[in-house]
């Protein structure tokens, strides 16, 4: 394959080493069955054993490499643990996607408790710098030619909501170490970029009424909540040599939702989508 055609496909990934945290469900899924699938060599952590296992297990017999390391994210020394492992199993490491996480919200900020803090930034925020740091060491030591680190965010932390003051705390602090990081690490070739799903249909809305599921829906500009896949590709997307050039953004993948604010809106030709 000519140099044209291999930075325009998927190839340039192939090989790569890479961890993808929260691996066992949802958007952390999503990612490390589409990079099995295109070649990368894909160390999914979760809490889960049953769940993590059974994700690396598929990404195998579906014709990919992939290994399950049991991993709480909120645990820094088990977080060094995973770089670790994953450097010794496959002797290197290109990138690290630091997708784990928690949803927390519903009610003003005077009546979280100081417990509701610790639990939502030892992982949101500590567990995502463990990352970070711990996969930044190790891809500068692997002197990997295309190496990345992907933070999976949210729109929380472009666009504030009510009732998730602690939430937006944590996502916005996750922005702003990709931003930094980036600056750190681009003379060294390592892109850092955020993913900011918007209203995706995950396991963090937990058990959310049919009422709730719909307003997200409405709510969106697009009218629906997105596919977990849809923040895959783009993961798969910053994670090649396509995307070299783009390092300290936050990307929405919402439906435009925090694009701006919806108002009443007339069309004077709505005959043309006849």
């Amino acid at each position: 394959m000519n140099e044209i055609n291999r930075t325009t496909t998927f190839k340039s990934v192939e090989g790569k080493v890479v961890i993808v945290t929260g691996a066992s469900r949802g958007i952390g899924k999503a990612v490390a069955e589409i990079y099995g699938a295109n070649g990368m060599k894909v160390v999914c952590a979760a809490r889960s054993v049953e769940q993590g296992q059974a994700v690396a297990d598929a990404i195998c017999e579906n014709g990919g490499e992939a290994v399950f390391v049991q991993t709480d994210c909120s645990d820094t020394k088990q977080m060094k643990k995973l770089v670790d492992t994953a450097v010794s199993h496959y002797g290197r490491l290109d990138g690290m996607v630091n997708n784990a996480g928690i949803g927390q919200g519903g009610t003003p900020l005077h009546e979280y408790g100081m417990e509701d803090y610790e639990n939502i930034f030892d992982l949101n925020s500590k567990g995502v710098f463990a990352g970070m740091k711990y996969a930044a060491e190790a891809i500068l030591r692997s002197h990997s030619q295309g190496g990345f680190l992907i933070n999976v965010a949210s729109i929380a932390g472009i666009l504030p909501q009510r009732g998730q003051a602690l939430y937006t705390a944590t996502k916005f602090g996750v922005v702003g170490m990709t931003k930094a990081a980036a600056l750190d690490y681009a003379p060294y070739n390592i892109t850092v970029n955020a993913i900011c799903p918007g209203y995706t249909k995950t396991s963090i809305f937990g058990d959310a009424p049919e009422q709730a599921m719909a307003f997200f829906a409405k709510d969106c500009p697009s009218g629906r909540m997105g596919e977990p896949k849809e923040c895959a590709y783009l993961a798969l997307f910053l994670a090649s040599d396509m995307a070299r050039y783009i390092t300290g953004a936050a990307i929405p993948v919402d439906g435009a939702l925090s694009a701006g604010s919806k108002n009443v809106s007339h069309w004077k030709h709505p005959e043309i989508l006849e």
